[in-house]
C-alpha cells in the first residue's frame, strides 16, 4: 500500500477559495500532501519540473499557458509526474483532448471529494481515471445513428479547439497567443479556419453555439447569491 499514502499532489487552480479548499480537503484525508500551489500554468509548469510531484491536479482554464498546452509540455519532457485535469465540462472533444495532450485524469467539478481522491490514487497507480458522471460509452464507444464527421466540432483539429475554447470565453487572440506560445497571427489563422469549419464567422456566433452544446461554463446559470455579490451587475 506504500503508492496509496503521502501522494505528493500539486494544484494548481486560478481561483483561491477553490485551491484553499483542495488543499484542506487534500490535507483531511490525510494521504495527500500538498507540497504547492498556483494560480497559473507557467507557474505550475515550473513547478513541476522542480518539484517532480506525483501528482499535479490542474484546472481546465489555468491563465498564461493554458492547460491544454502545459499538458503537452509536460508529456514532451518525459516528467513522471502524472496529470489530472479538473474541468466543468465533460463533452465529448474537452474529454479526448484531454486525454490526447497528456492527461490521465479528468474530474468533473460537479463530482464528489471521494472521486476526486479515487482519481489521485488510481492515476498515481498507473491507471487512467474518468469522473463516473462522463458517458465514457458515447466518447469512446461506437457512435450510434451519428457518424462523427457529421458533427463540426469533431473536425477541428487540438490547436483550433484551444482557439475555440478561449475564444468564446471571452480572450481576445494576443492572450490566446501567450497562453499557447504562438504569434497573433496564428491564432488568426486557426480562428480563421475554425470558424470556416463551423460556418460560424463572429465570435457572437461562436458564443451562442457554445452556449447551445454545453461547450462553455457560460451555459451553466450563475447562483443568485454571486451576482448579488457583484453588485447585480452581469
Amino acid at each position: 500500500m506504500e503508492l496509496v499514502n503521502n501522494i505528493r499532489i500539486l494544484i494548481a487552480e486560478p481561483l483561491p477559495l477553490m485551491r484553499e479548499a483542495l488543499t484542506a480537503l487534500c490535507a483531511h484525508r490525510g494521504s495527500f500532501n500538498v507540497v504547492a500551489s498556483c494560480a497559473d500554468g507557467a507557474t505550475a509548469l515550473r513547478l513541476i519540473h522542480e518539484l517532480k510531484p506525483d501528482v499535479a491536479l490542474l484546472d481546465l482554464d489555468l491563465p498564461e499557458i493554458h492547460t491544454l498546452e502545459l499538458l503537452r509540455r509536460v508529456r514532451e519532457s518525459v516528467s513522471e509526474t502524472r496529470m489530472v485535469l479538473m474541468s466543468s465540462r465533460s463533452d465529448r472533444k474537452t474529454v479526448i483532448e484531454s486525454l490526447r495532450c497528456g492527461a490521465q485524469g479528468f474530474v468533473l467539478k460537479s463530482g464528489s471529494a471521494q472521486q476526486l481522491f479515487d482519481s489521485l490514487r488510481q492515476v498515481r497507480e498507473g491507471g487512467v481515471y474518468i469522473s463516473p458522471s462522463v458517458e465514457v460509452e458515447k466518447i469512446f464507444g461506437p457512435q450510434r445513428g451519428r457518424k462523427l464527421d457529421d458533427d463540426p466540432i469533431e473536425s477541428l483539429s487540438a490547436r483550433e479547439h484551444q482557439v475555440f475554447t478561449m475564444l468564446v470565453e471571452g480572450l481576445r487572440a494576443k492572450e490566446i497567443a501567450a497562453r499557447l506560445s504562438v504569434s497573433p497571427k496564428t491564432i488568426d489563422t486557426y480562428r480563421a479556419s475554425m470558424m470556416r469549419k463551423l460556418d460560424i464567422h463572429d465570435v457572437a456566433g461562436l458564443v451562442k453555439f457554445a452556449i447551445h452544446r454545453n461547450l462553455t461554463d457560460l451555459a451553466r446559470p450563475v447562483p443568485h447569491q454571486s451576482r448579488a455579490a457583484n453588485g447585480g451587475s452581469d
